[in-house]
């Protein structure tokens, strides 16, 4: 039985879904809420750089980028963690894309919009078990009137559970192909079934890649463990630490909002630690400045920096 790869990898998400056209299509279309009668029929791809590479614009290249051929644009990410400032960095992209169709000397009015697909292998949303989330530009006393141009689409992964609609066979599929295409059991037999995620599947092979390949693969799994295993436990012991500090430093200034002051004070004191903890654990493991840089998003020299101290 052949061995599959993560497609939730950068490298495996982009040879599926961003050199053939006919996976990407599935995949927007069942994706995606588009009305009825606006199927996506044919797809070309554009360049995903977007922004340029500033360190306030970390990862500002999308996985996939295409165009159909009414002109509406799609962008598509896998994105491994949440930050607050991921949905920015959506619509930021977004923004761009849907600006840049002016390069061509296009009138206002014939600006297509421009859709946003994300999906998240973390859970942003902890108090709904709604995983699929949509967003649009509404009214919001009266939501059937809305500004079209801008479409987003937060799909978190790990809340995905395949109920068998047989209407939506292939969005469960889709989904089920992202989540669970690497183990070699169930649901496997149902991917196979099915002539799109089947070739999908082949494009995840082991055999299918180069040793070059794999190792980045392999080193990228291994910088996202560090990166999990750091956040929790830097976190944890940075916003406990700070919260008590806040706390006494609320009580001692004798305001009567010490209380609500203290914990934000230790709030901002307690991310400052985990960020400490995270690049101090980092450098011991033997990571480099640019591993560090890739895991954590802080600056060349706020590595030093935390370094030194």
């Amino acid at each position: 039985m052949p061995h599959y790869l993560d497609p939730r990898h950068d490298l495996i998400f982009r040879r599926v879904f961003g050199e053939h056209e006919n996976l990407c299509m599935s995949l927007l279309n069942n994706m995606l809420p588009l009305d009825p009668g606006q199927q996506i029929v044919e797809l070309e791809y554009r360049s995903p750089d977007l922004l340029p590479q500033l360190p306030v614009l970390k990862d500002s290249i999308v996985d996939v980028r295409c165009t159909d051929n009414r002109g509406r644009q799609f962008l598509v990410e896998m994105q491994m963690y949440w930050t607050d400032s991921f949905k920015s960095r959506v619509l930021l992209n977004a923004s761009k894309a849907y600006v840049s169709q002016l390069d061509r000397g296009t009138d206002f009015k014939l600006l297509q919009p421009v859709y946003a697909l994300s999906f998240l292998n973390d859970i942003f949303e902890k108090e709904s078990t709604e995983y699929y989330h949509y967003y649009k530009i509404v009214n919001l006393a009266n939501t059937k009137k809305r500004i079209d141009g801008l479409e987003f689409v937060f799909i978190e992964l790990p809340k995905f559970q395949p109920d068998g609609r047989g209407e939506k066979k292939l969005y469960d599929l889709w989904l089920t192909f992202l989540t669970r295409a690497d183990e070699t059991e169930n649901p496997l037999p149902a991917l196979l079934e099915e002539e799109v995620t089947r070739e999908a599947l082949h494009y995840l092979e082991i055999s299918s890649y180069t040793k070059a390949e794999l190792d980045t693969y392999d080193h990228y799994w291994d910088a996202i463990r560090v990166r999990r295993a750091f956040k929790l436990d830097g976190l944890e012991e940075g916003r406990a630490e700070g919260r008590a500090e806040g706390l006494v430093e609320g009580r001692a200034e004798g305001l009567a909002e010490g209380r609500a002051e203290g914990i934000k004070i230790g709030e901002e004191k307690g991310i400052e630690k985990s960020q400490r903890s995270i690049v101090l654990n980092a450098l011991r493991t033997g990571l480099s400045v640019a591993q560090i840089q890739a895991i954590t998003g802080l600056s060349e020299e706020k590595i030093q920096e935390i370094s030194r101290q």
